[in-house]
């Protein structure tokens, strides 16, 4: 039985409380003050603000808002910030109301979208109260984490329903809203519901604060002999957190016990090489890092070894103020301030507030703590003072150490200061766009009154307002003088007075918003061409979003060679800094795409709004034949490796669902094969999230346990040849640069090292100038392949400058141990002229 099941037949206040409440005594929880009062403001039809600390029971609140909108018909929509946590409120949401009643929209994935309970992201909403205004099928709106209305960027979405749907009953919750004074009136006046605001600041956790003059060693050491884990370390740099967890080795975090049972958990889970040895070392020692630049199998990993106690200690960022789902103990700060992209600065109070309140679990803990460590320099000068004891001599001679240039401080005062801070007041952060007028301009009605009451009647000020409308203007007559909107003489039967030229998917602002301009990119392109493939997976990874830290160190490494070319050819110091600016990180078809796209957006002005970004990620990957540890290796991205998985799915997902199957020739269909199944054998987790929402009323989809390793990679028939091709085509590079040493480390163990190398392709070299690698060089056709049940036998063939094509590389590829690997993993039997 679900809770759909216990509704009530007469859906009064009274009816429903009384339901909902026995549901939850039923599983033995018991409500909060705080919870009851907002469940009977919900019930009653008030909108509500809940601003109560985290683990107060926040989603409780939530579960009873989407019953009290069944109870009376209305569709209720849950909203957060991050696909994650609407992927994790879905299914949450399907385990209680059940999967018929719940559905999921987030741009990239849209499962049962006619459910009565949608989860989604703010801007699938936000663009729902654009298209369809007080007539949108929305009778309630949960916005959760709702202190993101102050996001520079994204705000505009938490501010948009707020001001187009009037007929909905809000629910807007943060564990750090701050004076909601202003929201609790304009929800009333646009609404004309009541508005009640709930607020605690009693935790049914309370937290106990302390300022460390405490090495972070001995910090540690003193909360773990106490009894105060789980321990979360915050940082504000990935760096730092990987480093922190290095160095906290030293000391002995777990027995031996718990070291076996550690073990025993992780079983035979796959660790790459490179961060995955240096995570297996640290989880075994009781150790666990936390970030967003690590594979999602890797972070699953440290959040169930977390969940069955058994890691004591976790360094990571601030991101377990967005709703990390990892028990927590302690929260120890390791500074109070962070780099914002532009300066170094203090947190703010709700910055703070947001990370201190993960301390303490209700019903786990009786108290949580909140250390915040001093800095540095104020440690070793509280050492020295300790040491000087009451002996004034002593304390004058006392040398006391300096803050670092440039250091920006923070003291005991500035944690006192923070505690008591209420968080600061929300800001508005409203914005135009194309695709705003677009959605507003498709609503039925007059298009130029639903822009005024959207422009005239949101939370900025006069002044602002005044550069939004002008904003709207210009938007507006470029769309005009494009064609894609045109004025009507006479309203139309629906009221237009004008209307849109062209249709729009639903989502088109959303997933991938230049994926049209691809299409049209693709044409452009010569089939026929030997580089057509990889030409394409230019045209989409330029509407992708740029993996900068990808992007970062391509371009420092290319600028390396540049120097070490430029000084080979003897050019001045100067010159060479001034032509080093011209460096980059690779740009295929930048000329052909920045030409294309300015075509495009004469016609589709829209496409404005976002920034076509010609790079090459999946490309410089396939043409320098790596897999992905080779390639995060070469670029140093061990620590982003997360991020650069994350990329390589898009694209991944973008070929194959942009790329019509008419203009997927046979070796893009290998690359696409290629390319998702080096992404299933890194981590299978972003697939199988996808293959979940796809089948979301199955349990075992989506059911909490620890990663499992890949399918077999042998399995893909059509990927793994394109595994052997590439691991083939990766020595003939080396050879054609006669890189001998780089060859002995990748064949030494088939008794092929350098000087092996060395001798076999000299006399090679005899009779050619050079052996090419050109695209025909990596083609099918040059490659030959017998199957037997456990081994391939295979032959690579040279594309010599004659075309004689009678040199080549022959090897033996093991199924069994690729399986294990999750790679190709061949053994070099001869390099010779057959």
């Amino acid at each position: 039985m679900t809770l759909a099941d216990l509704l009530p037949a007469d859906p009064d206040p009274d009816a429903l409380f009384e339901a909902f409440s026995s549901w939850t005594t039923e599983r033995g929880i018991e409500l909060y003050p705080a919870q009851e009062e907002a469940l009977i403001e919900v019930v009653s039809g008030a909108n509500v603000i809940l601003s109560t600390p985290t683990g107060s029971g926040k989603s409780l609140v939530a579960v009873g808002a989407h019953f009290t909108a069944m109870a009376h018909g209305r569709r209720s929509y849950y909203t957060a910030p991050i696909k994650a946590l609407v992927s994790e409120k879905f299914f949450s949401l399907i385990e209680i109301f059940g999967a018929d009643n719940v559905g999921m929209m987030t741009g990239d994935s849209s499962v049962n979208p006619d459910a009565p309970i949608i989860c989604c992201t703010a801007e699938i909403l936000a663009n729902i109260a654009l298209r369809f205004g007080a007539d949108a099928p929305v009778g309630q709106v949960v916005a959760d984490e709702f202190h993101f209305y102050s996001e520079p960027d994204r705000g505009w979405a938490w501010q948009v329903p707020i001001v187009e749907l009037p007929q909905a009953q809000f629910v807007l919750m943060s564990a750090t809203l701050g004076d909601v004074s202003f929201f609790e009136k304009d929800l009333t006046r646009r609404t004309g519901r009541s508005t009640a605001v709930v607020t605690s600041a009693e935790r049914p956790v309370p937290l106990t604060y302390r300022y460390a003059l405490t090495p972070l060693h001995e910090t540690m050491s003193e909360l773990l002999n106490g009894g105060q884990a789980p321990v979360y370390v915050v940082h504000f740099s990935q760096a730092a957190a990987v480093e922190r967890a290095q160095a906290l080795m030293s000391i002995n975090v777990t027995n031996r016990a718990e070291k076996d049972a550690i073990a025993e958990m992780i079983g035979d889970f796959r660790f790459s090489a490179g961060f995955g040895k240096t995570l297996s070392r640290l989880v075994r020692h009781g150790i666990g890092v936390h970030h967003a630049g690590m594979l999602p199998k890797y972070r699953r990993l440290v959040e169930q070894l977390a969940q069955a106690g058994l890691l004591k200690v976790i360094c990571g960022t601030d991101t377990l103020g967005v709703g990390i789902n990892v028990p927590i103990r302690t929260v120890v700060f390791s500074a109070l301030t962070k780099y914002d992209g532009v300066r170094q600065r203090h947190l703010k109070a709700r910055e703070f507030h947001q990370i201190a309140g993960r301390a303490g679990r209700a019903g786990f803990d009786t108290d949580g703590y909140v250390v915040v460590q001093a800095p540095d320099h104020v440690v070793e000068n509280a050492k020295l003072l300790e040491k000087a004891g009451d002996d004034p001599k002593k304390k004058r001679k006392i040398v006391r150490k300096k803050a670092p240039e440039g250091f920006v401080n923070w003291t005991e005062s500035t944690f006192e200061r923070l505690i008591a801070s209420p968080p600061e007041p929300l800001t508005s952060s409203f914005r135009v766009t194309h695709s705003m007028l677009l959605n507003v301009i498709s609503r039925p009605g007059n298009a130029f009154e639903h822009m005024r009451h959207l422009l005239e009647d949101n939370h900025e000020d006069r002044q602002a307002q005044r550069r939004h409308i002008l904003r709207a203007i210009a938007i507006y007559r470029a769309l005009l003088a494009a064609g894609v909107v045109e004025r009507l003489d006479e309203p139309d039967e629906e009221g237009r007075t004008v209307r849109l030229t062209v249709d729009l998917q639903f989502d088109f602002a959303l997933n991938q918003p230049l994926s049209p301009f691809a299409l049209a990119a693709i044409e452009l392109l010569d089939v026929e061409s030997p580089t057509y493939a990889l030409d394409v997976v230019s045209v989409i990874e330029s509407t992708v979003d740029d993996p900068r830290p990808v992007l970062s160190q391509q371009q420092f490494k290319a600028r390396g060679e540049a120097v070490a070319a430029m000084k080979a050819e003897g050019i001045e110091y100067d010159e060479r800094m001034a032509l080093l600016d011209e460096v980059t990180y690779p740009k295929p078809l930048e000329e052909l795409l920045h030409a294309a796209y300015e075509t495009y957006r004469r016609g589709h002005p829209w496409v404005a709004d976002y920034e076509l970004s010609p790079k090459s990620v999946v490309r410089d990957m396939y043409e320098r034949a790596m897999n992905f540890v080779e390639y995060v290796n070469f670029y140093s991205l061990a620590r982003s490796e997360g991020l650069v998985l994350r990329y390589l799915a898009d694209v991944f997902d973008a070929l194959r669902h942009t790329v019509p199957d008419e203009a997927k020739t046979e070796p893009l269909q290998d690359l696409i094969a290629w390319l998702g199944e080096l992404v299933r054998q890194v981590d299978s987790s972003l697939l199988d999230e996808w293959e979940a929402l796809r089948h979301p009323t199955d349990p075992a989809a989506h059911a909490p346990s620890l990663p499992e390793g890949p399918p077999p990679v042998t399995r893909n028939e059509r990927a793994f040849r394109v595994l052997v091709r590439n691991e083939l085509f990766r020595r003939v590079e080396l050879a054609a640069r006669r890189a001998y040493e780089e060859l002995g480390e990748l064949d030494a163990a088939s008794g092929w090292d350098a000087v092996e190398w060395e001798a076999a392709l000299e006399e090679y070299y005899e009779e050619h100038d050079e052996l090419l690698t050109g695209p025909d060089a990596r083609g099918p056709a040059l490659l030959i392949i017998e199957q037997e049940p456990e081994v391939w036998r295979v032959r690579q063939i040279f594309d010599d400058p004659d075309g004689n094509h009678d040199w080549g590389i022959s090897a033996e590829v093991d199924l069994a141990a690729s399986d294990e690997a999750g790679s190709a993993v061949l053994r070099i039997t001869d390099v010779n002229r057959l």
